[in-house]
């Protein structure tokens, strides 16, 4: 993997202290849309970390595939992920 792994594994600590409080609230009975709140927040913290890992896949795995197969068969893993992202 080719993205600031410090970086990365940052966002998806701060992601995953925002659901453990996710749970915390849930199990104290907190206001159901303060929950939803914190819950799309760690939905953005997650995205944030997949959008950099991604672009780190295009610019270096993507672009350093040693074939023209190789680079299509990469470009269409990252098709097939942006499929599932627009879900």
């Amino acid at each position: 993997m080719h993205a600031d792994k410090k970086h990365i594994i940052r966002l998806l600590n701060t992601s995953k202290g925002q659901i453990e409080g996710i749970i915390k609230m849930i199990e104290d009975d907190k206001y159901c849309i303060d929950i939803s709140n914190q819950i799309l927040a760690a939905i953005a913290i997650l995205k944030k970390a997949n959008i950099e890992i991604l672009e780190a896949h295009l610019t270096h795995c993507v672009v350093n595939a040693a074939t023209k197969e190789e680079r299509i068969e990469k470009m269409e893993e990252v098709k097939e992920i942006l499929k599932k992202v627009a879900k």
